[in-house]
């Protein structure tokens, strides 16, 4: 769970812009093309793969696959039960939501991410020193094991994150993960942590408000203005976005939001998110122990064609490809045993639309 040196932004694949033939995707509506004619064949073959009577096992169910070329899309599949209305589930891409929301007020000056996070119950002890920038990147230096399984289900040690979910922090889950202790100082150990995006989620209500408050606040700045008219937060029972995990959108609105970042944060001449937000989220910043690398509340490949993604507990994923000018998104329950498979079939996609038809 190593910090590493940032890459320049200038050694990063650019970001591209809407193709000016292009339009951009209102309500309800968006721009479509048929996959692109040299490599047909061979992507309906791999979007085949998740679905169907015989697909492996080994990819659970996928419920939604979309498919963003160059701004329109060419591929929408969908299965188990789930159409093009159905609002899916985020997990942890509720996450790379929240860092939106943040980037946000910060260009409204409502708050600064190099000061101490405004917590109120670490004034005066050693937390007092912990940053917004440090909480957003993981590196705030407390306790929190984020284990998704109970020790009886193999999972390694108590675990925060079902505790902070589903037990003894259900009704507020940033109070629980506010109250940890430092098991580092702040800024020298990336730790991967729902309960730290709780805590930001808290720093977000607190300005904007809470429950219908915030959602009203979220639609008119964020979702409203790119057209995720079926984005649905979910709150705590203290009022509280829970931003780690619980947000609902269609699969074609997670992929708006997936152009939204492609595109530097700009929709239809608009900047929703600050352009500066947006390039420090896919700056490589930390790697995790499984060699998992991991930018600014996104996660980031660390490789050539400069990919940067939304990440979800059963392989959720809005995937951004710069060099192929590509969103990816895909929804279902795959079991983190199997995590291997869906990941491949990512690969074998993106290879596809990078060995042929870089923009």
């Amino acid at each position: 769970m190593s910090i590493l040196e940032p890459p320049a932004l200038a050694d990063l694949p650019s970001l591209p812009a809407q193709p000016g033939d292009v339009a951009w995707p209102t309500d309800g509506w968006w721009p479509t093309a048929p996959l692109p004619e040299p490599i047909a064949a061979e992507a309906e073959r791999l979007l085949a793969l998740p679905f169907g009577d015989d697909v492996d096992p080994t990819f659970g169910e996928t419920h939604a696959v979309v498919l963003v070329h160059r701004g329109r899309i060419v591929a929408e599949r969908y299965g188990f039960g789930a159409d093009a209305a159905t609002p899916l589930l985020s997990w942890s891409m509720a996450k790379s939501v929240l860092h939106s929301l943040v980037g946000i007020l910060v260009e409204q000056g409502r708050l600064d991410p190099d000061a101490p996070a405004p917590i109120a119950q670490w004034a005066g002890d050693s937390r007092s020193s912990i940053t917004l920038t440090h909480l957003l990147r993981m590196i705030d230096g407390l306790e929190f094991n984020e284990s998704y399984k109970l020790p009886e289900d193999g999972g390694e040690g108590f675990s925060h994150c079902i505790d902070m979910l589903f037990g003894a922090g259900a009704d507020d889950h940033a109070g629980y993960t506010i109250a940890r202790p430092l098991a580092h100082e702040p800024a020298t150990t990336f730790n991967y942590s729902s309960g730290t995006s709780n805590i930001v989620a808290r720093i977000v209500c607190d300005l904007i408000g809470e429950d219908d408050q915030a959602t009203a606040w979220m639609r008119e700045h964020l979702f409203h203005a790119v057209g995720m008219n079926s984005a649905t937060p979910t709150y705590d029972t203290r009022g509280t976005f829970v931003g780690s995990s619980y947000l609902h959108m269609t699969a074609r609105d997670w992929a708006r939001f997936g152009l939204l970042h492609l595109r530097g944060g700009v929709w239809n001449g608009r900047q929703v998110v600050p352009r500066g937000w947006v390039e420090e989220e896919r700056r490589t910043r930390a790697v995790d122990d499984d060699g998992s690398h991991y930018g600014t509340h996104w996660w980031t490949a660390n490789d050539e064609h400069g990919m940067f993604w939304a990440s979800g507990f059963e392989w959720q994923r809005v995937v951004c490809v710069p060099t192929c000018d590509l969103v990816v998104v895909r929804l279902g329950k795959t079991d983190q045993d199997n995590y291997d498979t869906p990941r491949a079939w990512l690969g074998e996609l993106v290879s596809l639309f990078a060995d042929d038809l870089r923009p």
